[in-house]
């Protein structure tokens, strides 16, 4: 099946900065310390590592325990929460804002793909655990 594709800066939806972001990145490379890419999220994560202490992680842990009790989480949600505890444990983060214009499937496509970065990573990273945070601003 034949698609096409419209470029972001043609939408009219994304302002300058973004498509600038998008295309030419190194032009705004004075504002942010490295290009956003799968290992320099690692490389970040590593660096932040030492900022979270084990005493830490226990009481992230112990509170997100005490608010999924009640709550049928899968067993895989059940054992992130409790990998948090290692310090080989890192998270990708995502949010969403509701808004007017996106809808419920640019929702679902964030959250599938934090899941998947956070896979992609682990796996390609035996050394670190990345667990995937959806975090929702009505929160």
């Amino acid at each position: 099946m034949p698609t096409d594709c419209i470029p972001f800066e043609k939408t009219g939806y994304f302002s300058s900065i973004i498509c600038d972001y998008i295309d030419n990145p190194e032009k705004l490379s004075a504002f942010y310390r490295s290009l956003p890419s799968k290992d320099m999220l690692l490389k970040h994560a590593r660096e932040r590592q030492s900022q979270f202490p084990i005493s830490s992680r226990k009481i992230l842990t112990s509170v997100l325990k005490e608010q999924y009790e009640g709550i049928s989480a899968t067993q895989a949600t059940r054992d992130n929460i409790e990998s948090l505890n290692r310090e080989s444990t890192v998270t990708v983060t995502t949010g969403h804002q509701l808004n007017l214009f996106t809808g419920p499937l640019y929702f679902l496509y964030k959250i599938i793909s934090t899941i998947n970065l956070a896979e992609t990573l682990s796996k390609k990273h035996n050394d670190v655990h990345v667990v995937p945070i959806y975090w929702m601003a009505t929160e």
